[in-house]
């Protein structure tokens, strides 16, 4: 036996809290595998994920196809900056934007990476072509928005979590109430804003669903006063909300696309940021880059991951099991006092639970899912979202339905005697 089958969980536990920086409050769980739409801790025991890594395994754990165009890649060729050409990125280039129809892509690395491509090519072509005077372009936000925690980031957020102690912040943004088309207009009145950038549905601050018509309405809005439309579709997009982008369940496309996560199966870090010619071509060479950003690895795994999405049909598959997911829990759980709400689309959801006598309440009811098999975290306090891999069986996810509605109820008794 080795040395490290050995060792239990507190061993792995304290390691990281003394070796780790202290950024991050994992679940009690120590995961050494994962398959599809399951994960096994050191101690063999087997867990459904309803995490998919905050949506960036889609696709399923290690999926073979996924893998073996990682493996064959890694063999012969794994960067060469963007020195030079390779026999990859083309090929990639030419598939992802004939399948989200855009003229142009650059490939980054990270979810948090496109976000901030996309404001600096909003802000050239604001000065380029819309003809802000140069330091003035304004890019809004909505409130409650997440897009990583880089500096950039964090200075768009309304969360004093993510941004207190970390200032002086970004100049040039402003905040708006989300899912308010009045505001926005407002906003869109003053001629030095260049963009909008803003989640489909706000996976972070709980899986808000704005009403129908808001993302045509923002489609609207940014064409009536030229003013960039950025959908920030990291977690959004890839099958996850029941369509290939959220943005495809309105006539709301977008000007500049944000991809990442699920764009790679969770194997290797990717992103990519989208948008026709006349966006793109502001910037000129040497002007962004990444070392990484399109190397051959990264492209022949994200090529994979996009056929599996689209042979697999799993945009599909998210959008009929999403609604037999929320359907379920609110036959079952809507009549108890401890939830409060369930929303979601496709494989995306949330339940929004009371913490008025637990501020606790949403971590202890993960906790004891992780007992009866099922991962799940919470966010914000007293919502948890569950967002299982797209590749669940109808057959694995009425298991699971009943898994959560027995915690749940369980929890719920306990919670109110």
């Amino acid at each position: 036996m080795k040395d490290q089958e050995l060792k239990n969980n507190k061993y792995f536990f304290d390691l990281e809290l003394k070796f780790g920086a202290h950024n991050y409050k994992p679940l009690p769980v120590v995961i050494k595998k994962g398959k599809g739409v399951k994960l096994w801790d050191i101690d063999g025991n087997e867990y459904f994920d309803f995490l998919s890594a905050y949506s960036a395994v889609n696709q399923g754990h290690c999926h073979p196809k996924i893998i073996k165009a990682l493996k064959d890649q890694a063999s012969l060729l794994t960067l060469t900056s963007r020195a030079f050409y390779n026999n990859s990125l083309g090929i990639y280039e030419e598939y992802i934007t004939k399948l989200f129809k855009y003229d142009k892509v650059l490939p980054m690395n990270t979810g948090v990476e496109g976000g901030e491509t996309a404001i600096k090519l909003a802000r050239k072509w604001s000065y380029l072509v819309k003809g802000i005077p140069e330091n003035k372009c304004k890019i809004i936000f909505a409130k409650g928005n997440f897009w990583g925690r880089t500096l950039a980031a964090i200075s768009s957020s309304d969360d004093p979590l993510a941004y207190k102690d970390y200032g002086p912040y970004m100049p040039g943004y402003d905040l708006i109430p989300y899912n308010n088309l009045e505001q926005l207009e407002l906003k869109f009145k003053e001629f030095n804003v260049g963009a909008f950038m803003v989640e489909p549905i706000q996976g972070e601050a709980g899986v808000i669903v704005p009403d129908e018509g808001y993302l045509e309405g923002i489609r609207t809005l940014c064409d009536k006063y030229n003013v960039l439309f950025i959908a920030d579709e990291v977690q959004t997009g890839l099958g996850r909300t029941g369509k290939m982008l959220a943005t495809d369940y309105e006539n709301a496309r977008p000007d500049i696309l944000i991809l990442g996560k699920a764009l790679s199966g969770g194997v290797f870090p990717s992103s990519a940021v989208l948008c026709d010619n006349h966006i793109m071509l502001c910037i000129k060479p040497g002007e962004h880059g990444s070392t990484y950003g399109g190397n051959p690895l990264a492209c022949q795994v994200s090529l994979a991951a996009l056929k599996v999405l689209v042979e697999e049909k799993l945009s599909k598959k998210a959008y009929d099991l999403g609604n037999i997911f929320r359907e379920k829990m609110e036959d079952s759980l809507s009549e108890f006092s401890l939830v409060k709400k369930i929303r979601g689309k496709g494989l995306l959801n949330a339940i929004v639970v009371d913490n008025s006598k637990d501020i606790s309440v949403a971590w202890n009811i993960c906790i004891n899912l992780l007992k009866n098999g099922l991962l799940a975290k919470p966010t914000h306090g007293n919502i948890i979202r569950f967002a299982p891999p797209l590749t669940i069986s109808e057959n694995e996810l009425n298991y699971c339905c009943e898994i959560i509605i027995k915690t749940i109820i369980e929890y719920n008794n306990n919670y109110f005697k």
